[in-house]
């Protein structure tokens, strides 16, 4: 592994600490950072919608309205590079999120990441969620089967 290598893989770690920090607090301009501009996100298997990143942006913005606080913690990144300049990604996630009258539930899985490099950095092009459990979650939340 050369430097350059060693130098992608922490840019690539930071994109996804990006990621985590844009959703748990809210700041969808810094969301929007994370991703190409013609990036696509695909929430689906948690009961979200897929789209491009600002139908997204806009769609978490009111799903995550309910809940004052969430955490995302983003581990075990494995990155394998398919060219100089794009890697794939899949990290595991692990997200509580806690309602308005304090109750607490979990869910949490995989991301893949399709990533880039851009003249701005490493961006991801397209995400997929892949959703692993949900543990403790309100029946008015759960989703259809």
């Amino acid at each position: 592994m050369d430097i350059r290598e060693l130098s992608d893989r922490a840019e690539i770690n930071d994109l996804l600490t990006r990621y985590a920090r844009a959703v748990d607090r809210k700041d969808w301009d810094l969301y929007r950072t994370v991703f190409t501009a013609d990036g696509h996100v695909d929430y689906t298997s948690a009961g979200g919608i897929a789209g491009d990143v600002d139908t997204q942006a806009k769609w978490l913005e009111e799903a995550l309205a309910q809940f004052p606080t969430t955490q995302h913690l983003i581990s075990n990144v494995d990155i394998t590079f398919t060219g100089a300049d794009t890697a794939t990604v899949e990290a595991m996630f692990h997200n509580p999120m806690v309602l308005g009258d304090a109750t607490t539930f979990v869910t949490g899985g995989w991301y893949h990441h399709e990533v880039v490099r851009t003249d701005d950095g490493w961006r991801s092009r397209k995400l997929v969620e892949e959703s692993a459990y949900f543990s403790g979650m309100p029946k008015d939340l759960e989703r259809p089967e």
